[in-house]
């Protein structure tokens, strides 16, 4: 839905993509008294330990989604390898399931406070910085390979 609002309005760029992707998730996790939090949680803790059901429902049920995603930043990044642009979105889905799933570590490397990680605003604004600086900066291969 978020993304159908975004190319309503015209040609998105790669950040409103990128929040549009990882906006609904983390919003979730701010919610702690209707079970938001630990069901984002544990879908992030499934997207990274899936079974074998798990990976095949996961890829029925995101391939339709992804797809258009994916075609959304080819269009805001005209001058990336295809690939490029692919391998980025298995990062970005990567750091998101990390990131959902709530793990210690950013406590455990930098002492942060525990409540820093379910401030959806600030955690959407740091990762869409992160991911869109990672979608922005291809192999010097590819890139040599594209020309």
């Amino acid at each position: 839905a978020a993304l159908d609002a975004l190319e309503a309005s015209g040609t998105p760029d790669t950040e409103a993509i990128i929040r549009a992707f990882v906006g609904p998730g983390l919003r979730l996790m701010e919610d702690a008294k209707s079970g938001g939090r630990n069901f984002i949680r544990l879908l992030g803790r499934t997207y990274t330990e899936p079974s074998k059901p798990i990976r095949a429902l996961i890829g029925q049920l995101y391939v339709p989604v992804t797809a258009r995603y994916r075609a959304a930043l080819e269009r805001a990044l005209p001058n990336m390898p295809r690939d490029e642009v692919v391998w980025g979105m298995d990062f970005m889905f990567g750091t998101l399931s990390y990131t959902l799933a709530a793990t210690d570590s950013v406590q455990l490397i930098a002492g942060c406070k525990p409540e820093d990680r379910y401030d959806a605003r600030l955690l959407e604004d740091r990762l869409t910085a992160f991911l869109a600086a990672g979608l922005a900066a291809p192999l010097k291969s590819a890139v040599r390979k594209a020309a």
